[in-house]
Parts: C-alpha cells; sequence; structure tokens
C-alpha cells in the first residue's frame, strides 16, 4: 500500500480486496510511511490508550474545579447519584457518562488527555472505548484495534475538514469524536465494514450544525456537559448500524455536508462566543464577573 486513503469509499474497497480489517489496513500504511513495524505502531497507540485511561482515573478522583471556577465537580455529583439511585440504562451507562465527565474535567484541570480529535472533545471516544470495554471484557488487542479505527475515521474527515471549532463549529470537534466513537465501537463488538461505516455516518449526520459558543471563550460551557451527551449519541448511532440500520446518505456524502455547512455557518458561532450561549444575560454576566 503506497498511497493515501482519503474517502470511506476507497476505505472499503481497500478492506474489501485485501479481505482486512480497517485497523489492519491503517496499521500497514502507517507502518510503512513512518517506516516502522506494525508492532511500533500498535505501541504508540498504547500510549494513547494509556492516556486515556489514567485521564479517568484521575479525574474520578478529583473535585478541583477550573481556574474560572465554573467547571470541575460534576463528575463528582454523578458519581454520588450514582451511589445511591442507578442510571435507567444500566451500569454501562454510568460508567460512560461518568468517565466522559472525568476525563473533560481533567482537561480543564490542565491534567494529562488525548486530544481525540481535539482538546475540547477529548472525552467521547475514550469513556466509550474503554466503559464498554471493562463491562464487556474486551481485550486490550481489541481495544487498540478499535482506537485505530477511531482514528482512521477521524484522519479521512479531516482531509475534507479542519477539525476546529474555529474553522466549522462543534460538529468539527464533539460531532467528529462521536462519530469516530461510533464507530470504534462498533468494530469492537464485531461489526462488519458497512456496519462500522453506516455507524459514522449515522451519528456524523445527526449533529451538522452543531455551533462552537463557548461562554467566556473557555473550553466550559457547554463543552463539559456535551461531552457525555455525545458519548451516547456514537453508542445509539452503533446499536442502529449493527441492527442492520443504513444511512440513506453514503457517508462521504454526509462529509461533504459537513464541510458545507462548516462553511455557511457564521463566523460568530465558530468559537468566536459573539453569539449563542456566549452572549446570553447570564454568559455576560459570568464574562464581566470572571475578567473584570
Amino acid at each position: 500500500m503506497n498511497k493515501s486513503i482519503n474517502t470511506f469509499k476507497e476505505l472499503a474497497e481497500v478492506c474489501q480486496e485485501n479481505n482486512k480489517q480497517i485497523y489492519e489496513v491503517t496499521q500497514k500504511y502507517e507502518a510503512e510511511l513512518a517506516d516502522i513495524t506494525e508492532k511500533d505502531i500498535r505501541q504508540i497507540v498504547k500510549k494513547s490508550l494509556d492516556a486515556m485511561k489514567e485521564s479517568i482515573k484521575n479525574g474520578l478522583q478529583c473535585k478541583e474545579m477550573s481556574i474560572s471556577g465554573m467547571c470541575g465537580d460534576d463528575c463528582d455529583r454523578l458519581q454520588k447519584k450514582y451511589q445511591t439511585e442507578g442510571a435507567i440504562f444500566g451500569k454501562t451507562f454510568e460508567k460512560i457518562t461518568t468517565y466522559a465527565l472525568a476525563t473533560i474535567e481533567e482537561n480543564l484541570r490542565m491534567g494529562k488527555i488525548a486530544a481525540c480529535p481535539t482538546a475540547g472533545s477529548c472525552a467521547i471516544v475514550p469513556s466509550v472505548l474503554i466503559g464498554v470495554s471493562e463491562d464487556f471484557n474486551i481485550s486490550e488487542e481489541d481495544q487498540i484495534n478499535a482506537l485505530i479505527t477511531a482514528g482512521t475515521i477521524g484522519r479521512i474527515i479531516s482531509t475534507k475538514v479542519a477539525l476546529a471549532g474555529a474553522v466549522a463549529g462543534c460538529q468539527a470537534e464533539c460531532g467528529v469524536a462521536s462519530a469516530m466513537a461510533a464507530g470504534a465501537l462498533t468494530q469492537m463488538r464485531g461489526g462488519s465494514i458497512s456496519q462500522i461505516l453506516n455507524a459514522v455516518a449515522l451519528a456524523m449526520k445527526n449533529l451538522l450544525g452543531l455551533t462552537c459558543d463557548p461562554v467566556c471563550g473557555l473550553v466550559e460551557i457547554p463543552c463539559v456537559k456535551r461531552n457525555p451527551f455525545l458519548a451516547i449519541h456514537s453508542v445509539t448511532a452503533s446499536e442502529l448500524a449493527l441492527a442492520g440500520v443504513e444511512s440513506k446518505i453514503p457517508l462521504d456524502e454526509v462529509i461533504d455536508a459537513l464541510e458545507q455547512t462548516g462553511k455557511l455557518m457564521s463566523p460568530l458561532l465558530k468559537e468566536s462566543s459573539q453569539a449563542g450561549l456566549a452572549t446570553t444575560k447570564t454568559a455576560l454576566k459570568l464574562k464581566q464577573t470572571l475578567f473584570k
């Protein structure tokens, strides 16, 4: 393999022609590109996986607020709630939502996280991948496979759309992270290439238009709560895809729509904090207090 795969159609064709999974195609390509072994690639990915697990562990144990004082103790609140009253959807739901808050709050505290694909969306893939793996006894090898697949999904999308809120809104950050998590989870659960790509499409197309309007210009409100919400969103996409539900719009066309939506979105809603939630009365009062 000597050329980059830049569309999901190309990815599916290469996987089919070589009878390989997405992660197998990717690790071979990346190894050839970097002139290292596939084992080396897997070790690099394992470091990211370990960092994700460390972020979750640290976040679950900490209640330190962010410098702004606006966020930092929501994970603790959620854990206490689950200690006395379990979640409607069960233990795995509890893990995903608490792990997501734990990770994103570590980001607020300037702790170590793995940007996946960005710092503001860093909790979505880890919470889904690790939460499900723990409850369904998924091996570390399979977790690495899933993370490689998630990375491939993000890379292909990034060939058309910069994964930055300032360029295309939060659809390009938390939206893409949710799509990455949906694909990774579907693979971990034994989904076919078609089901994996349909999970990505289902997750992505239902988040088109998601704006980036951070209060006070900080990656806190609404970013913190958005991570657990969109982690669960990715699980829904995976469930649908594994049931045989297909996106009527092909995945590459969904990414075209993502690109177009980003271009049409007002600059005021792309990380500038000049519209949306950032300019509500309460948000402006918070800004005045914080930056006086």
